[in-house]
């Protein structure tokens, strides 16, 4: 994965395995080895090698860009936030009774 996804980045970029030696300082056998895995970068030249195709390492390494688990929060004292419940508003009544009930205050409740 890491060296196809190198030797993708280099031909877009149309560069040589050369160019792209002199641009990572290293030798164009270096570059050679890392696209066939017989080598693996260090973690400095792979963040050199993701700096320089402005991708991360993740993406050089075949590891998903980010996780996307839908998860958002919001603190349910801050009143700038607008809580729904199957698409309706919850009223600001109800609101703080989840609150209190949250807090451990149930005497309150009527």
């Amino acid at each position: 994965m890491l060296g196809n996804n190198i030797k993708e980045l280099r031909k877009n970029k149309r560069m040589t395995q050369k160019d792209l030696a002199e641009a990572m300082r290293v030798s164009q056998q270096t570059v050679g080895a890392w696209e066939t895995e017989r080598a693996i970068p260090g973690a400095d030249t792979l963040s050199d090698l993701a700096d320089y195709f402005n991708v991360t390492t993740d993406y050089l390494l075949g590891r998903p860009e980010k996780k996307d688990d839908n998860t958002k929060t919001a603190d349910i004292d801050d009143d700038d936030v607008i809580f729904t419940y199957e698409g309706r508003q919850i009223p600001k009544e109800d609101l703080e009774l989840i609150r209190r009930i949250m807090r451990g205050t149930r005497n309150d409740i009527k």
